[in-house]
């Protein structure tokens, strides 16, 4: 159709798209009761100016995903055609190592590059300990810094070309509001206080939006993610945890599974610690995938019959 444009989605709130052209303009684009791939933010579309229908999701250059939240095997893709993932962590109670390795996980499947992004260390007396931690499960680079002070947040910066896009994500109260606030020098996202008990943070951010800013990139803020499960294979984590794929070249047997095999080079040289997550993190990618093959299982049966069920009633009888 040669009245189509091509957008981007900027925003997107109960079936409503904030799209960005390629002019320059800013306008509305709503889907059709016919579309079945609802776009995500970060994706190139095409819509039809006049009627604000949007007709096709563009191939997308990286995603991020996950699975959704609940019991249910299904992909959720919450950005589209990031170049950059900033991993917010804060420098508080909440800090944990092992989540980390959960969002390097989710750059690996996605094809971003990951940049560690160490908040709140206005907080933080001695945040040498977390380095090192950090060290010991990726090469990706670290910033240190403190979202109130915006010397230490044009850090991120640095990290990503103009034209480029990233994306900040992490957990409730790591900061990413007032990360967002310090880039544009306004007061542009609710900033909420965390819990002294815990630590914890509240959902101040409660859709994901795209800012342009005036070094030239663009940055997706998300909401804090309370649940993450990666929408990936145990090759991806294997990749993530590249360490361990190195160490087990060495191992005695070419199947070890670095449990309680004799001869296996990976569990003296792996803290237990680590190992156990990786151990974790492959268990659920492998049940993810038993559970796609089984529903795609299903649904070929399940189309077979509706197209000939004759065919199977009479071999029943």
């Amino acid at each position: 159709m040669e009245s189509l444009e091509k957008a981007r989605v900027a925003s997107a709130t109960r079936g409503i798209y904030t799209l960005w052209t390629t002019t320059g303009t800013e306008c509305r684009g709503t889907l059709n009761k016919f579309f079945t791939d609802p776009p995500a933010i970060g994706d190139w579309i095409l819509f039809d100016p006049q009627t604000t229908y949007i007709h096709e999701v563009l191939p997308r250059k990286t995603v991020l995903t996950r699975k959704k939240v609940g019991k249910t095997t299904e992909q959720q893709v919450i950005a589209a055609n990031v170049d950059v993932m900033f991993i917010v962590i804060a420098l508080d109670n909440d800090f944990s190592v092992r989540r980390l390795e959960r969002y390097l996980v989710v750059a690996e499947q996605s094809g971003a590059r990951p940049v560690i992004v160490l908040n709140k260390s206005d907080i933080c007396g001695d945040f040498s300990t977390h380095l090192s931690e950090i060290a010991q499960v990726t090469q990706a680079p670290v910033l240190v810094m403190s979202a109130i002070d915006q010397n230490t947040v044009a850090q991120l910066t640095k990290q990503i070309e103009p034209g480029e896009t990233g994306a900040l994500l992490g957990s409730s109260g790591v900061g990413k509001s007032t990360i967002i606030n310090a880039l544009l020098g306004e007061d542009r996202q609710v900033v909420g206080a965390v819990r002294e008990s815990d630590n914890k943070g509240q959902h101040t951010t409660t859709h994901r939006e795209m800012f342009k800013l005036k070094e030239g990139w663009i940055l997706i803020d998300m909401p804090g993610i309370r649940e993450l499960e990666p929408w990936a294979t145990t090759d991806t984590v294997t990749t993530a945890f590249t360490e361990i794929d190195t160490l087990a070249e060495h191992c005695r047997f070419r199947d070890c599974t670095h449990n309680d095999e004799p001869g296996c080079n990976v569990i003296p040289n792996v803290d237990p610690a680590r190992l156990a997550s990786y151990h974790k993190l492959s268990s659920e990618m492998d049940a993810q995938q038993r559970k796609r093959r089984d529903k795609l299982g299903g649904k070929a049966v399940r189309q077979v019959l509706e197209t000939n069920p004759k065919h199977w009633r009479n071999e029943e009888e």
